[in-house]
């Protein structure tokens, strides 16, 4: 009798080790789908996030000082940066520096002298700051800033060359494979964890709210009026100077731009021995511009603290602006600079 409950309870027990194999199994592979479907989540979110394309890598930024005489044009190599300071200099004349990051341009250039303001911008981005000479203000901020700069003048001849189809001192040109071959023997740093001065985003910026700007004209002097129209297949702005459009000096194509951004800020003409009329700018504090993208323009301000820090660019609330990705024209203008934005109707009138 005693045998037969044994077995009855053996039997009880191999069924209940059965049923809890069973469930435990059961929760095994439950576990392993809901991991395994969670991760596919994971990697389907991750493979549709996009990554912005103007300013990625280490690549540490190359920032080159480029002719903007009329004698100078075409020039080469502007399409192919992410961003391009326009600035007044002497005579009435806009010198640009243009920045480079991860790109491989055979041909840059016209390059021309540095001027000492410039200097800034190349700071901000944490860029190796390449000219062909350099005015004395800029010779000393060079120093005082212990700025990493690629200097023509001063280099063994294979970093920059002269071109015939240019006359001189407007056919000194460069690439940004010889720069690094320099910037790598001068031990400089050549990449760059440092982020971008502008907030770009891949989500489309349309600006809703902003005023039309199909046509931005912007005169830095009466010698130099800028204009870029915007053409609404490719979304971008082409770019104008002194009525004449802008091509690339290599490819012959139209100069473009995603974004454009304009700040007001002074500019003063120094007082030193040589008398050549060269030019200062009261860029440290805060002031008015614009941020313009695919046809329309908001006013913004546009905030320095210190000649090595970031511009931060905010909207009227105080919010630091998102910037569509691609390339930026930052054209630094007086105050008093008479920027016409039109709309379709007017363009068309």
């Amino acid at each position: 009798m005693e045998s037969g409950k044994a077995k009855v309870l053996v039997i009880l027990l191999v069924i209940i080790i059965i049923g809890a194999g069973g469930i435990l199994g059961y929760k095994i592979i439950k576990d392993r789908e809901n991991t395994e479907s969670a991760t596919d989540v994971q990697m389907a979110d991750s493979s549709s996030k996009k990554t912005v394309q103007i300013f990625k890598g280490n690549d540490r930024p190359i920032a080159v000082m480029i002719d903007n005489h009329s004698d100078a044009w075409p020039q080469a190599g502007l399409q192919d940066a992410y961003m391009v300071y326009e600035i007044i200099v002497e005579g009435g004349e806009t010198r640009l520096m243009a920045l480079f990051k991860g790109a491989n341009v055979e041909k840059i250039g016209p390059v021309r002298s540095a001027r000492h303001y410039f200097i800034d911008y190349a700071m901000e981005n944490d860029a190796i700051y390449t000219h062909f000479g350099q005015s004395p203000q800029a010779q000393s901020d060079l120093k005082k800033f212990n700025i990493n700069d690629i200097n023509g003048i001063a280099e063994d001849g294979t970093t920059f060359w002269r071109v015939k189809d240019k006359a001189s001192p407007h056919n000194a040109v460069t690439s940004t494979e010889k720069l690094l071959a320099s910037a790598k023997n001068k031990k400089y740093n050549t990449t760059s964890t440092d982020k971008s001065v502008l907030n770009y985003t891949t989500d489309e910026v349309n600006l809703e709210e902003g005023q039309e700007a199909i046509s931005v004209t912007i005169p830095h002097s009466d010698r130099q009026i800028v204009k870029y129209v915007y053409d609404e297949t490719n979304k971008t702005y082409k770019r104008y100077a002194r009525n004449k459009q802008q091509v690339d000096w290599t490819t012959g194509n139209a100069i473009t731009t995603k974004n454009i951004i304009i700040t007001f800020c002074d500019n003063y003409t120094l007082s030193d021995s040589e008398n050549k009329g060269r030019q200062g700018l009261k860029n440290i504090g805060t002031f008015d511009g614009y941020y313009i993208t695919n046809g329309k323009a908001i006013k913004i301000k546009c905030i320095k603290n210190a000649r090595n820090e970031k511009t931060i660019y905010q909207d009227l609330n105080g919010n630091v602006i998102n910037v569509n990705d691609g390339n930026t024209f930052v054209n630094i203008c007086p105050i008093n600079s008479k920027v016409v934005l039109e709309g379709l109707e007017e363009t068309n009138s």
